[in-house]
Parts: C-alpha cells; sequence; structure tokens
C-alpha cells in the first residue's frame, strides 16, 4: 500500500471558477505534470446556479457529499436531481449542462475519464467491504471513521488516492468501518478508473 496518498478536503488547493458560481478542489490529475489528464478527481463547491464547463471527450461521474442538491440539465437530453449523499450520477462531458441548486451550497466529488482510456466506477459502502485497486482511484470519507488494511485511520473530509501498475490493478483491499456516526452508519466513498 505504499502508493496511497493521503489528502484532507480542508488542505486541498482551491481554484475558484471564472463565473463566480463555485470553486474546485483538485485531488489528483493522472497522469501528473500533464496538460491532457487520462482520469481526475476533485471536489466542487457549488454556490450558484450556473453553467456546467463542457469536457469533450470525457465521460464524467458526479456524488452529492453534502448540501440539498442540485438539478442538472441541457434543456432537453438529459435532465437529473443530484439530491441523495453518496449516490453517484455518470453523464457525458460532451454535453453543455446547467446546474441549479436545489437549495443552499453543495459539495460534490467529481471524477472524470478520458473515454477510450479508462472508465469510471463510483461505489459508496455503508459498512466495512472490499475494494480493489483497478487503474487508480480514490477513497474519501463522507461519513464515519475507516481503517485500512494496514491500520492506517481516517475520518470524515480525509481520504486516500492511489495509482497502480498493471499487475497490481487486480489487488483487493478490505477497508473497515470504524466508528458509528450520528446517524448510525459511515459513508465511504470509493470512486475507481477501470480499463
Amino acid at each position: 500500500m505504499n502508493n496511497w496518498h493521503p489528502f484532507s478536503q480542508a488542505a486541498l488547493p482551491v481554484s475558484r471558477w471564472r463565473n463566480g458560481g463555485g470553486e474546485t478542489r483538485e485531488i489528483i490529475s493522472w497522469p501528473q505534470g500533464t496538460a491532457e489528464f487520462d482520469w481526475r478527481a476533485s471536489i466542487a463547491t457549488i454556490a450558484a446556479d450556473g453553467p456546467f464547463s463542457a469536457f469533450p471527450g470525457i465521460d464524467r461521474s458526479i456524488t452529492l457529499l453534502s448540501g440539498e442538491g442540485v438539478h442538472l440539465s441541457d434543456g432537453g437530453q438529459l435532465s437529473h436531481r443530484l439530491s441523495t449523499v453518496g449516490a453517484p450520477f455518470a453523464f457525458s462531458g460532451d454535453l453543455s449542462l446547467s446546474a441549479h441548486l436545489l437549495g443552499g451550497m453543495t459539495m460534490d466529488f467529481n471524477l472524470m475519464t478520458r473515454r477510450h482510456v479508462c472508465a469510471p466506477r463510483v461505489v459508496v459502502l455503508r459498512e466495512s467491504g472490499t475494494v480493489t485497486a483497478e487503474k487508480g482511484g480514490v477513497l474519501y470519507a463522507i461519513e464515519g471513521e475507516w481503517q485500512l488494511p494496514d491500520g492506517t485511520r481516517f475520518g470524515k473530509g480525509d481520504g486516500f488516492w492511489w495509482s497502480t501498475s498493471d499487475s497490481q490493478a487486480h489487488a483487493q483491499w478490505a477497508i473497515s468501518s470504524c466508528a458509528q456516526t450520528h446517524t448510525g452508519q459511515g459513508l465511504l466513498l470509493w470512486a475507481a478508473v477501470t480499463d
């Protein structure tokens, strides 16, 4: 597990949107140090209604982390209420979407993958489980406290990203839920990049 890189949502660098409607905290853009990513994971805060940038050739997955959510639409082909914390929604980055807040500000996890290179797979665990390394990905604690196989613990707002070689892609890790929350369960986001 030496290729696991810890992060805290609060410590991620902030990039404010040009339209003033929110901000993005990038977790990882892979491969690092290149202008064009194969996959990119980030946490966004949406503070106002407005457009979502189109990313031609990119597949996207968005998961509500906190807040009442947003309504995503493109005026015809797509209309989706993202209002359940921990429920991923996949869509094409080719679409030019508008986001309309359902209440106040929201925070969302975003995974973008370059089509024909890799694909996104996002699952939310509510109890202990096993995850597969795939090509890379992110673990993020939405609620509760969690433990990695090596005993490392992490809680709400913290996580890890990783990348793997082809020989490690089928490695499996048992992730344990350590502590109950006030709602009685934890929520752990596992976002993997697959072939």
